[in-house]
């Protein structure tokens, strides 16, 4: 007897989350319990820092959650690629452990599926976007000038917004985009848009709320000289022209 695949896998990337990844867990499962469609969650948490131990103390107690990774920390990129490939539902798509964006926001996406597009992906910077807790100005202005630069070099100029950790595909389209997504790192969705345009897929930016949370993972400089490296990696691969 088969087992028929949920209409959506959710993928929660993790580290250093082993705090907060029950609350965040916990407002998952409340709403999609809430939903009429069947639901999966996975999370992928490489590391040490005990997330993934923690998720997986609540997977085995509440069921319907695969959880992943090792004790090799491999990169965000790494961890969503991983996830997507364990991925069975219809949809599939991948949010932030922090709970920058509320799970609700899903109400937002998944009906554009219904209207043909291949990827819709949450967005700070359209019009109806909501961003409740900014970030500290310093960070902003590091961000404008570097997202300016990926701009620039890799000619994405159509997505407004392609950091916001908020974004779900037809599952086909998934497994296409990250069997031949490289880059292990913070600049996956960059690689992962330029992929999407170039293979001609429809993409839907949704305004969604976002808060940040005050606790980044990226040093302004090491980070962002890193990040930059693969932005230049994406570029001479997959620029949009």
């Amino acid at each position: 007897m088969s087992i028929e695949s949920p209409h959506l896998s959710i993928v929660f990337p993790a580290f250093n989350e082993a705090a907060s990844i029950g609350k965040t867990l916990d407002l998952a499962y409340a709403y999609l319990e809430t939903q009429p469609f069947s639901s999966e969650i996975i999370v992928s948490a490489d590391g040490e820092d005990g997330t993934r131990e923690v998720a997986e103390s609540i997977a085995k107690a509440r069921g319907r959650m695969t959880v992943l990774g090792d004790r090799q920390r491999r990169g965000k990129g790494h961890g969503v690629r991983a996830g997507v490939q364990a991925a069975s539902g219809k949809v599939v798509g991948f949010t932030d452990a922090d709970n920058k964006t509320p799970i609700e926001e899903l109400s937002k996406i998944l009906p554009w599926f219904d209207q043909g597009y291949d990827l819709v992906i949450g967005s700070r910077a359209v019009s109806e976007s909501l961003v409740t807790r900014r970030q500290p100005m310093y960070r902003r202005v590091g961000s404008g000038v570097f997202a300016l630069g990926m701009h620039m070099a890799t000619g994405l100029w159509e997505i407004r917004d392609t950091q916001c950790g908020f974004k779900f595909f037809r599952q086909p389209v998934a497994k296409d985009l990250f069997a031949r997504q490289t880059i292990d790192g913070y600049m996956f969705d960059v690689e992962i848009l330029a992929l999407a345009l170039k293979s001609g897929y429809r993409i839907k930016q949704v305004g969604v709320r976002w808060a940040d949370d005050g606790d980044s993972r990226l040093d302004l400089v090491s980070g962002n000289w890193r990040n930059m490296i693969d932005i230049l990696k994406i570029s001479w691969r997959n620029a949009v022209r």
